[in-house]
């Protein structure tokens, strides 16, 4: 393995080389062009330019007025009106540049002009929500919330397979991609050529060109440095369907914040997979970049794999010449669904142009309703008040709250303000693990034995407020067990952060509270 990960090194780094010659150079100048215009401007002298300062100056007030009134969160709000007292001359115009896109109005209307088609057909299985409230009222609030408010409801005839490695997730993908009889639905954040996608990319042109129905999707930011500039091209030569979201364009805009994080395989909507595990090397292992990596996945096979179809073809239906016909590919319309049950399961998606926060909720209700313990996997740990006092008020209750993050991180801005956050967890009885191994990417929560969570929602403000993303909730399933048992077994691999850890000198300090100020923005 050692001269594959060497030449497999060699190979990216060339691969690096060749990238910086391509149309990255040119979207950065672009957008280095702009701030640099807009400077100028702002920076003027004469006149005219005195005439402009006054009406930006006059302009950041309304907008410091509008920040307190709209929907945004406190943490946002307070960032915002920071940065405009800051730049008073021009912070209000950098708001309006950002945050309010005639793009993203669009986006909105068209997300939820597709969501009313498919919220009806996430209950052509059924609805089982009358089980639950007769056998497990202990999970009510979970499952009411999630169905009955955010449009996701709970399914019973499922069975699960958790991953505690992204090895693991990437054998099992390959063998139940073989069994593809209909379609293939994929979306990823992060797609890289190497030892992980290329034989997915190679079974998925031999289905396409049997007539399966292969569909791809990836975010443009997060393959922004990794993919060739004709692998779209390519794949569509294969009758692979392929859908490039939110493409990058070199323009001032809040709507390139909204990435697409989710990690989603449907197979003929039978089976589906979601977690942390991206395409690429460093989540198999193939290729070590922060150490060792961990991560999480899960497998859904049974009426639980309907929701992900779904999800994942609400997001194709946002190209507006997209208009699917979902019914049809229900796979249970001759004969219903004969897997036998595990428990619940309640897959769930999040997206940045509703303002309901669906995945922050999910891990809230796990913390607020623990009684025994909660246990937490994250590879970032940088959360707004409410988290902080979920956490802090179930460690002071009593609950035995732990909490696993990296020792080596891959953005280094990012784990220092994750590491702010420490002091105030740990005197508060919180137990924090930093995984000395390597990078730990796992996003789960597991809780009393009988409820846990996996899926693409790092505990930061990007994933719980700016990007798509999804999770599945599971209830009295064996896939609870699971998920508890791989993090005690990461635990002796980590090294618990004491109070003596969070000490900081004056420069730390500073640094790490400017930090916590603009977090929002990271």
């Amino acid at each position: 393995m050692a001269p594959v990960r060497a030449e497999l090194k060699i190979s990216m780094q060339n691969n690096w080389i060749r990238v910086v010659f391509r149309r990255r150079v040119y979207v950065i100048a672009i957008i280095l062009m702009q701030i640099g215009l807009i400077l100028l401007v702002i920076a003027g002298s004469g006149k005219i330019f005195r005439y402009v300062n006054s009406v930006l100056h006059a302009l950041s007030v309304i907008v410091c007025l509008s920040i307190l009134n709209n929907k945004e969160k406190p943490a946002y709000k307070l960032t915002w009106i920071f940065l405009i007292l800051l730049f008073p001359f021009f912070g209000g115009f950098l708001y309006l540049v950002f945050c309010s896109q005639w793009n993203s109005r669009k986006l909105r209307k068209r997300i939820e002009l597709v969501r009313r088609r498919c919220d009806p057909l996430y209950f052509l299985c059924g609805d089982i929500l009358p089980d639950m409230i007769e056998n497990h009222k202990e999970y009510l609030t979970q499952v009411r919330y999630l169905q009955q408010c955010a449009g996701y409801p709970v399914y019973k005839r499922t069975q699960t397979e958790y991953f505690d490695s992204g090895e693991g997730f990437f054998k099992k993908v390959m063998e139940e991609l073989e069994k593809a009889e209909r379609y293939i639905f994929m979306e990823f954040f992060i797609l890289r050529e190497g030892l992980m996608l290329d034989p997915i990319i190679g079974l998925l042109k031999k289905k396409a060109q049997a007539g399966l129905d292969v569909r791809l999707i990836y975010d443009d930011l997060g393959c922004f440095m990794s993919l060739p500039p004709h692998f779209q091209k390519e794949l569509k030569a294969y009758k692979i369907k392929c859908m490039v979201f939110n493409p990058f364009k070199p323009m001032l805009s809040s709507l390139q914040n909204n990435r697409d994080h989710r990690k989603i395989i449907v197979i003929d909507g039978k089976t589906a997979f979601t977690g942390g595990v991206n395409l690429a090397d460093e989540y198999i292992n193939a290729f070590e970049r922060f150490g060792h990596w961990k991560d999480a996945a899960i497998m859904l096979s049974g009426e639980g794999a309907w929701a992900f179809t779904l999800i994942f073809l609400h997001m194709w239906n946002l190209q507006p010449r997209e208009q699917d016909d979902y019914r049809a590919f229900y796979p249970w319309k001759d004969s219903p669904c004969d897997i036998p049950s595990e428990g619940y399961v309640q897959p769930y998606a999040d997206n940045p142009m509703e303002f309901e926060n669906v995945g922050e909720h999910v891990y809230i209700q796990i913390i607020n309703n623990a009684k025994e313990y909660v246990y937490i996997n994250t590879p970032y740990l940088v959360v707004d008040d409410n988290m902080v006092s979920a956490l802090t008020l179930a460690a002071k209750s009593g609950v035995d709250v732990r909490i696993i993050t990296p020792y080596r991180w891959d953005k280094k801005i990012v784990a220092v303000a994750s590491r702010s956050y420490y002091r105030q967890l740990v005197s508060a009885g919180v137990k924090v693990y930093e995984y000395s191994s390597g990078f730990n990417h796992s996003k789960t929560f597991v809780s009393d034995d009988t409820v846990g969570t996996v899926g693409t929602i790092n505990m930061d403000f990007r994933s719980l407020y700016l990007h798509f993303e999804c999770g599945v909730c599971i209830y009295e399933n064996p896939a609870v067990a699971s998920i508890k048992q791989d993090f005690l077994a990461t635990l002796p691999r980590c090294h618990q952060i004491t109070l003596q850890d969070c000490a900081r000198n004056t420069f730390q300090q500073i640094l790490q509270d400017v930090l916590r100020l603009f977090a929002p923005l990271m």
